[in-house]
């Protein structure tokens, strides 16, 4: 139905999930099916794994085995993960990198973190296209609930700290403080920013109306 309204679809495969290879065929054969060429993989949130497949980088290379022709996006972390030590991400990411198209980094409320991030990973020598995880236009009391049970870090004492000073967000959490503190990194070709990637915890109606706002103020900045 989504594709059939004309949108994109790329559904996540979480590793953790997938029972075996037999159960990967049929994922990846469904989707190939449906017309649908682009997967975003993770590593899932179950304490133990269905399969196989502990991580996503355990999955990522049981599917390079295949000529399944998808395009991949794999995650990034600015910040410390909450449950997970650095050098096991930084580790994962380099590993996952070889059998991916781009990497979408995971929210963080401190945009000097994610600059600090993003031209670390260039040093390093990764080249994949980035995607600027954000979150979008929604309900602050919900995004603290949420980053919390997805382990955002230290980042979360910064958004913290904007929400006690800022009585504007009692409407609610905008990111256009984010969106312009990172035009610069954006805007910078060999930082090799794809774009933006919202999350939007399904407050979709309210992250698209803010997007158009923005779009128009950047409209006229620039006219």
């Amino acid at each position: 139905l989504v594709q059939r309204d004309g949108r994109r679809v790329v559904p996540h495969i979480a590793a953790r999930m997938v029972r075996d290879r037999a159960h990967l065929d049929d994922v990846l054969g469904q989707l190939t099916e449906l017309s649908i060429d682009e997967v975003f993989v993770v590593a899932g949130d179950a304490s133990e794994p269905a399969g196989p497949f502990a991580s996503a980088v355990d999955l990522l290379r049981a599917m390079a085995e295949r000529d399944h022709g998808f395009r991949i996006g794999i995650t990034g972390y600015p910040e410390s993960h909450a449950f997970i030590a650095d050098e096991t991400t930084i580790q994962a990411m380099f590993d996952k990198e070889p059998f991916a198209s781009y990497i979408v980094s995971q929210i963080c409320f401190d945009p000097a973190v994610t600059a600090r991030w993003i031209a670390a990973v260039r040093a390093r020598g990764t080249h994949l296209p980035i995607f600027i995880g954000i979150p979008g236009a929604i309900a602050l009391a919900r995004l603290m609930r949420v980053s919390l049970r997805v382990g955002i870090g230290d980042s979360l004492a910064f958004l913290r700290k904007q929400s006690g000073t800022a009585a504007k967000l009692a409407g609610g959490y905008r990111p256009d403080q984010l969106v312009d503190s990172l035009a610069p990194v954006v805007a910078d070709p060999d930082m090799q920013i794809a774009g933006w990637h919202l999350f939007t915890f399904n407050s979709i109606r309210n992250t698209e109306a803010w997007r158009q706002q923005l779009l128009a103020r950047y409209a006229r900045t620039t006219a």
